[in-house]
């Protein structure tokens, strides 16, 4: 299967499943949500938010693809382009982190490490930008895989992919995964492979001593 990842931009926001294309649970506090939605304005409040993040902050998405269909997705942005955690029983998140919000791998592409894929995407990310310390995250202790069934991400699912608990709670914890790991890890795996090639190089064998003739 050939793969790629994509920026999310409004080009290619149509390639989001059909509900999350206008879904701002994350973008718009819950005021502002409701009225948005009652007034069938809820997809331009969306793209706003994208042109928004795009021209203040950056990239602030990623989409899978496999053979050419979008197979997954993830979103993420600083905490102040997010007022929809603010209700959550956890935050406020970390003023030194980006949060990851939402994401989804399609059922039909499951259990090929698309899902780790894209927040590694995430990770190298934010690591070339600099001045950021860690991604976080308000799950959902009820989920456990990436595919249809919510806004927020898998508990489980994030505590596979390197997260690790940063302020507990039985239905929404607050995750954090720390760049530093990321990029320790990196470096770790990047060695051993060197190591191990060094390993597997053959061994020449000395040359012969071959007495010169007097």
């Amino acid at each position: 299967m050939a793969r790629r990842l994509d920026h999310l931009t409004l080009d290619n926001l149509t390639d989001l499943p059909v509900p999350c294309q206008s879904c701002v649970f994350w973008e718009l506090d819950p005021v502002r949500r409701e009225r948005a939605v009652h007034a069938g304005e809820a997809a331009q409040e969306k793209e706003s938010w994208i042109s928004q993040v795009l021209l203040e902050w950056g990239s602030c998405g990623r989409i899978a693809y496999v053979d050419g269909d979008p197979a997954g997705f993830v979103v993420y942005a600083p905490p102040a382009f997010v007022p929809g955690a603010r209700s959550f029983p956890t935050a406020p998140a970390s003023k030194d982190s980006v949060l990851l919000v939402t994401g989804m791998v399609y059922p039909e592409y499951g259990n090929v490490g698309l899902g780790r894929t894209l927040v590694q995407a995430v990770a190298k990310d934010l690591l070339k930008r600099g001045g950021i310390r860690a991604i976080e995250a308000f799950a959902d202790t009820r989920s456990v895989d990436l595919g249809y069934g919510g806004c927020l991400l898998p508990a489980d699912f994030l505590l596979r992919v390197g997260f690790k608990t940063h302020r507990q709670h039985p239905r929404h914890p607050r995750m954090r995964l720390e760049l530093r790991s990321v990029l320790t890890w990196r470096e770790e795996v990047e060695a051993a492979l060197e190591k191990l090639v060094g390993g597997l190089r053959p061994v020449r064998p000395a040359a012969e001593h071959v007495p010169r003739q007097p």
